[in-house]
């Protein structure tokens, strides 16, 4: 298994699908990831659930939160599902690892994402954690999480086939 290079995830962007689509390749592309964008932020309003049967699986509802006029938000703290502006399209010999720009990191908030199997397509989903008491202003575009690629040693037999295909979320 291997990480892409600039290289490699430049290649991968020709292809078609490409790997990410809506991308501004100058600004995105970073030696070992692509960062991505925020598009959306949500507010979680009720319980989730994960049982053994796949029908109690439950994620928790949620409220969409406004920015303001500029595109900003200004979050307190807590726990925020974010979604990217990109759309990943994983190739069934690629899988990828999302993590929290620096920015982030050094201002007390945290990025948290899973794995994002080979075979997926759509708009991947975050959960935002504001540490810092004080908060976090953020804005609609920001790159906000780097994308690291990583070449299976061999290709999937049968890629993602799951709920969250598609950035469906039922």
């Amino acid at each position: 298994m291997s990480v892409l290079s600039r290289e490699g995830l430049t290649e991968a962007l020709r292809a078609d699908p490409p790997l990410v689509e809506g991308l501004d390749e100058a600004t995105q592309i970073q030696p070992n990831g692509i960062d991505l964008r925020l598009e959306r932020v949500q507010r979680l309003i009720s319980a989730g659930a994960l049982g053994i049967a796949e029908q109690s699986r439950e994620p928790a509802a949620r409220e969409d939160v406004a920015p303001d006029r500029d595109g900003w938000w200004a979050l307190g703290p807590g726990a925020y599902v974010i979604t990217f502006r990109e759309r990943v399209n994983l190739p069934r010999d690629l899988a990828a690892l999302g993590r929290a720009r620096s920015s982030l990191v050094r201002s007390g908030v945290a990025l948290h994402g899973g794995v994002w199997d080979a075979g997926y397509s759509g708009r991947g989903e975050g959960l935002l954690s504001v540490l810092n008491p004080a908060g976090y202003r953020v804005q609609r575009g920001a790159r906000i999480m780097q994308l690291v690629f990583f070449r299976l040693e061999s290709a999937a037999d049968e890629g993602y086939r799951g709920r969250y295909q598609e950035g469906r979320a039922g």
